[in-house]
């Protein structure tokens, strides 16, 4: 019997920029996380994080032994060099659980993108294991706030009492200034972008009180103008259908002016939100049908784009913009040396 065959299956540049980003952001998380784990008190709380924490630490173990099995370079990511655990409480317990909450969402957008686009079965598998950890962390998340009555939910609706087709295109556009009534799926970014922003807002809130440079905690400040300003755009939607807006985490962010992480670690987790938002403004863009919310959200998604440019810029200003893997210069590798 003849020997089977092996084939050495290179990684494709998608596998690669998907399990770069999950490195990067996961030691990221793991910084985080490192800090929130030192100041929770709430034991139903403390499981959650833990449970979060294991996953970034598995996350990091499996990429590595990937690239290093493929003797590809490790991005540098972020160290314990980024945060300090001793450092005085910037946000409360509830604020680590929405944040948790939210930052399985984003986790669990993320992994359906890449699992799609890898085709080798070791990077497939992880993106699965992945998908199922941040299900679970959801899971795990929204369980402790319903036990805790802190759940919030989007707009109940009342039940359509027949099946209906659209007879006009007024449905799409507001001929004389008169909108038709929400959609659910509409109403559902609505809520959703709102919560995003919400978070965004109590996050900067905190990264701003504890900034090192000034043009970081200016940048801070930028960054939590724009999200009040957008929530009220999406909560003035929902208001005019006379539908509940959910309140604001403002006072979970402690008065602490020591900042726990890097000046690096909190404005690359500002411009990663930043892109998450962008691509949240896309998907609510393409699945709404009103014009007033697809103008809406052009808009706003411009507004956020030159804000993450801005940022992009003040990193790489500051040396702190690590670089993705690009590929090769072709011009430039056939000039004379």
């Amino acid at each position: 019997m003849e020997p089977e065959t092996r084939h050495n299956i290179n990684m494709t540049s998608a596998e690669i920029a998907n399990l770069w980003n999950t490195y990067t952001g996961d030691t990221l998380a793991k910084c985080v996380l490192s800090y929130f784990l030192e100041k929770v008190e709430d034991t139903e709380i403390r499981l959650v994080l833990e449970y979060a924490r294991n996953n970034c630490e598995k996350h990091i173990q499996r990429i590595t032994e990937i690239f290093y099995g493929e003797k590809y370079l490790l991005p540098h990511g972020f160290t314990s060099e980024d945060v300090n655990v001793d450092a005085p409480r910037l946000y409360t317990d509830t604020f680590f659980l929405y944040y948790i909450k939210q930052m399985a969402r984003m986790g669990l957008a993320a992994y359906s993108v890449a699992l799609p686009l890898a085709a080798r079965s070791d990077v497939r598998d992880f993106f699965k294991d992945c998908i199922a950890s941040s299900t679970e962390l959801d899971d795990k998340a929204t369980q402790v706030l319903l036990s805790k009555g802190i759940y919030v939910r989007p707009p109940y609706i009342s039940s359509p009492e027949k099946v209906g087709f659209v007879q006009r295109q007024n449905f799409l556009v507001d001929f004389f200034g008169d909108h038709r009534p929400l959609q659910v799926i509409e109403i559902t970014h609505l809520y959703g972008n709102i919560q995003t922003n919400t978070l965004g807002k109590a996050l900067l809130m905190g990264f701003s009180q504890v900034a090192e440079s000034n043009e970081v905690r200016e940048f801070m400040l930028r960054g939590k103008e724009i999200s009040m300003k957008h929530i009220e755009v999406f909560s003035s939607t929902l208001r005019d259908e006379d539908l509940p807006v959910t309140q604001t985490w403002d006072d979970l962010v402690m008065d602490s002016r020591v900042s726990p992480f890097s000046d690096k670690l909190m404005m690359a987790h500002t411009v990663a939100l930043i892109g998450t938002g962008i691509a949240n403004y896309g998907a609510s863009m393409g699945l709404s049908m009103r014009t007033d919310l697809t103008t809406n959200y052009a808009r706003l998604a411009a507004e956020v784009g030159k804000y993450g440019y801005d940022g992009a810029n003040l990193m790489i200003d500051k040396g702190w913009l690590e670089q993705p893997p690009q590929a090769p210069n072709r011009d430039g590798l056939s000039k004379k040396k």
